[in-house]
């Protein structure tokens, strides 16, 4: 065995363009496998996380906010902006049937750093009611938000004890949420109180253009939880029925439209991989065999000397090992380089959510990538194996082949 993988490795050493090939070829692989294993699955998870912080079955907003994306953008995304409607709409769709949790959240965009220590969305919420956020907000404080309050996205350079300041308020960092690789990682979270608070703020200072906005009989969204017995298209329709100047959706639909996008991507990704590996195991299958056909008076030679067939073999095959295994190993950590550190550059080019898995899964996604392709090389190198016990030493030793 130790003179099989001395030979191997003085063969590796003694070829460096043939060796430098074919792990450059590996190291594509197991780029292509890794990095495209690592962004599908952080668009899953970040699918996912979405999909628990919602927490509703539909949402209402004003007419005023018909353009779907922009109120996808700001509910379902984060994304900075406001838009309101008659605090009544809430009583009115509370006395429809088949709502079995209702409550209202109230938004304000501070899109200025002039006004504020950094630009972003203010989610404010009715903790009495609340049955999306309070969630989040009691794992990460253990109790409900104090005025003047607030818990803040993970993306936010921000922490526990701090204070950030909106329209001259100042108001204490009470937590941080975990991240959710979307927008909502750079917005801010507080009870109603204080987000009243700061809305007559901004009007004071003049730094909004809802100066005829009262804060105490307005709010932005409506979510309900659908009661058991009831569909969420009945409750859905009669809402868009009864309810005139609003807006009611499905946030099933709404995040559906979003995995939607994600299968799109998921898909080409996994083409490209595809497509990648079958291009490269094909040249790996071809530079072996070739390998073999240029070697052949060398293992003529080694069969004269005592070496076995399967000796021969043997050596074929440990170095196509030793040379993916390396060149998998290689392109895994250019991938972990590739991916993790930039993981924010790669979300903002997506527009999708996109959260990297935890480190155990990252660990199992790199074992994996490096087994394929170990066995990639392994499987290409097999045939060239194979052909070797089929060498007529004598012809080859006559310079008849």
């Amino acid at each position: 065995m130790k003179l099989t993988q001395s030979l191997s490795f003085r063969n590796i050493v003694g070829r460096p363009a043939r060796s430098a090939a074919l792990m450059i070829l590996t190291i594509l692989m197991a780029v292509t496998m890794i990095c495209g294993t690592l962004i599908v699955s952080s668009l899953r998870t970040g699918l996912n996380s979405l999909e628990a912080r919602l927490g509703a079955d539909i949402m209402t907003v004003p007419a005023s906010a018909l353009s779907k994306q922009n109120f996808e953008n700001v509910i379902m995304q984060g994304s900075m902006g406001y838009f309101y409607m008659d605090k009544s709409y809430l009583d009115k769709a509370a006395e429809r049937e088949g709502i079995e949790k209702i409550s209202a959240q109230l938004y304000l965009a501070s899109a200025s750093s002039s006004c504020c220590s950094v630009p972003l969305q203010i989610i404010g919420y009715d903790p009495e009611t609340d049955f999306t956020v309070s969630p989040w907000i009691k794992r990460s404080t253990g109790g409900e938000l104090k005025d003047l309050d607030v818990v803040v996205g993970n993306d936010l350079s921000v922490f526990v004890g701090n204070t950030i300041t909106f329209y001259g308020v100042e108001c204490h960092v009470a937590a941080k949420l975990d991240k959710t690789g979307t927008d909502l990682d750079t917005a801010v979270y507080t009870n109603m109180n204080t987000i009243k608070t700061l809305i007559r703020s901004s009007v004071d200072l003049g730094m909004n253009e809802f100066s005829s906005i009262d804060p105490d009989k307005v709010i932005s969204c409506i979510l309900i939880k659908v009661a058991d017995g009831y569909s969420a298209d009945e409750v859905l329709n009669d809402l868009n029925l009864h309810i005139r100047r609003t807006k009611s959706f499905k946030t099933s639909d709404m995040v559906s439209g979003i995995a939607g996008s994600l299968d799109g991507v998921s898909g080409l990704i996994g083409v490209l991989i595809c497509a990648v590996w079958v291009l490269g195991l094909v040249i790996l299958f071809l530079a072996f065999v070739m390998n073999v056909n240029g070697r052949k008076k060398e293992f003529a030679v080694l069969r004269v000397t005592g070496a076995s067939r399967r000796k021969l073999s043997g050596i074929v095959m440990s170095e196509a090992l030793m040379i993916t295994v390396t060149g998998a190993a290689a392109g895994i950590i250019l991938g972990l380089l590739i991916v993790l550190p930039f993981n924010g550059v790669i979300e903002d080019s997506m527009g999708l959510p996109f959260l990297l898995p935890d480190t155990l899964s990252v660990i199992l996604f790199s074992v994996l990538a490096l087994v394929i392709s170990a066995a990639a090389g392994a499987i290409s190198a097999a045939y060239s194996a194979h052909r070797i016990g089929m060498i007529d030493t004598g012809v080859i030793l006559r310079g008849d082949n």
